[in-house]
């Protein structure tokens, strides 16, 4: 794959869509950002981590998604980013870092939109990760040591959250497949499977744009 090669994955609580994007990054050689993408957007903006953490992929709905962009537009010295929530300031540091990193180097994203601020960036392939029911909750209540109906209310609550956030920010809707280029079901491929999967799709999507 020549120039810069970038994956985003958008991903069902419990799906492992988190550990498909560490182990696609592992087998490619390259980077990945999902919690640390918190770190280097903290850098970048001169908000403090602990800010990004407490708003992480969660909207404020009281504010028009097109107010956020519109603000983007004109820049960060206008005082309608100065009365900007938080929420949004936080979204928009993470929509610049993302498209900083994006341009260094070939890399993995792990949600927080990333398919959307990268949205007119040619190489790149745009996942969304699901997983029967059962297995989610199987995976949660070993990762998190509970039972299965706290680990179906965590699942939900994510997934809420997740899905708030993605519908709001980028005015599409999350999960739907016509947003992605692979929409893939864990439970059926595994781990493995999936990386597998990602990795031939990419190969063959880079030489389709020679």
């Amino acid at each position: 794959m020549e120039g810069n090669f970038i994956f985003t994955i958008g991903r069902q609580c419990g799906s492992q869509g988190r550990q498909i994007g560490h182990k696609l990054a592992e087998t490619l050689g390259i980077k990945c950002y999902d919690k640390e993408l918190l770190t280097e957007a903290a850098k970048n903006s001169g908000l403090c981590k602990e800010v990004f953490e407490t708003h992480d992929e969660k909207s404020a709905g009281s504010f028009l998604y097109s107010f956020v962009m519109d603000t983007y537009s004109m820049g960060y010295n206008t005082s309608s980013y100065m009365n900007m929530p938080i929420n949004h300031k936080v979204f928009l540091a993470q929509f610049d870092t993302i498209k900083k990193l994006a341009a260094e180097g070939s890399c993995v994203f792990v949600g927080r939109c990333a398919d959307y601020a990268l949205a007119d960036f040619p190489n790149k392939v745009t996942i969304f990760i699901t997983g029967e029911e059962e297995d989610k909750i199987s995976y949660l209540m070993d990762l998190h040591h509970v039972n299965a109906s706290k680990a179906k209310d965590i699942m939900v609550k994510t997934d809420k959250n997740r899905s708030s956030y993605y519908n709001y920010y980028s005015g599409k809707k999350w999960g739907d497949a016509r947003n992605y280029d692979l929409c893939i079901n864990s439970s059926d491929i595994g781990l493995e499977g999936a990386v597998k999967l990602i990795s031939e799709f990419a190969r063959m999507k880079a030489e389709n744009m020679r």
